[in-house]
């Protein structure tokens, strides 16, 4: 997995918007709201404005958000946490260039304010370096011409969109060029999923989750004693019903192994999902869903 697209996240976009302009309306208001706004410049590296996301918004609404992009995460991601997400807005001259994010969070966010349909700027989408310029050499044919759109994916900031992303791949935000106004800018919450661990709904104890992740360790020990250095978050979720796992189903792959490891992913990935499937959970009335992350580091 390189990024995942969720449009129409949250209900609670138009209300935060709202929140957005009406702090904007007025630029001759000299009110404490206005003056929150941090100017983040790195030379050369990073350009915008920023201010803590919680304390931005009215709490009960933001709340109401937070806890959506907690919850989402944890089912969808097997992260159990977000880190403390911040509010951007990128003016004229915002930009960030290329970089990687470590070792903030397995995963990082971008959820877009932005009214990206009638924007006046230019710019502000999200950048990640393509996995062919990452290994440029071994698919490099010399007949072949190269430009940006083949060395760099762009992901526009579309309102009420959430872009989830493996923070490892080289990434930025393209240069935003055009008003100053802050109302017309991109502006997004931004952060990271974190606390990758086994979520559980419905009655499955977590000791027996447990047993079952030993059986998996086991199943994956031949591979990893061998010496395949392998990094990434591998989450799997799956349903419990009538003490076997059922609807399996990979959610997230971000493993990364060098070259002469690659070909071992595969095999892995599917030794993980033979062993979940061959365990025998404790039976029980009701079903149980599960998202299991794991973390291989190296």
């Amino acid at each position: 997995m390189r990024s995942l697209i969720t449009d129409a996240f949250a209900p609670e976009a138009r209300g935060l918007r709202a929140h957005l302009d009406a702090r904007f309306a007025e630029p001759r208001h000299a009110g404490a709201g206005r003056f929150v706004w941090d100017l983040w410049h790195v030379p050369g590296q990073y350009t915008a404005l920023r201010t803590p996301a919680w304390s931005y918004f009215p709490k009960k609404l933001y709340d109401a958000f937070h806890q959506r992009l907690v919850w989402w995460g944890r089912r969808t991601l097997g992260c159990h946490d977000v880190s403390p997400p911040w509010l951007s807005c990128y003016v004229n001259g915002c930009e960030q260039r290329l970089h990687g994010d470590l070792p903030h969070g397995p995963l990082a966010f971008v959820f877009s304010l932005t009214r990206w349909e009638r924007r006046t700027f230019r710019g502000g989408e999200t950048l990640l370096l393509r996995d062919e310029v990452l290994d440029f050499w071994r698919g490099f044919v010399s007949t072949r011409g190269v430009e940006e759109p083949e060395v760099l994916e762009e992901i526009p900031a579309k309102f009420n969109r959430l872009v989830t992303f493996d923070p490892r791949i080289p990434h930025g935000v393209r240069r935003v060029e055009g008003s100053m106004d802050p109302a017309e800018g991109r502006v997004v919450i931004h952060g990271w999923f974190v606390q990758p661990r086994p979520f559980i709904e419905g009655p499955l104890a977590p000791r027996a989750l447990q047993r079952c992740i030993d059986e998996v360790t086991g199943a994956l020990a031949p591979w990893l004693e061998a010496g395949l250095a392998v990094a990434g978050l591998l989450s799997v979720r799956f349903t419990v019903r009538e003490g076997r796992a059922q609807r399996l189903r990979v959610l997230v792959d971000t493993l990364r192994a060098p070259a002469e490891g690659e070909a071992a992913l595969g095999p892995l990935v599917a030794a993980l999902v033979a062993a979940v499937k061959a365990h025998r959970f404790p039976r029980a009335r009701a079903v149980s869903h599960v998202t299991l992350p794991l973390v291989f580091e190296r």
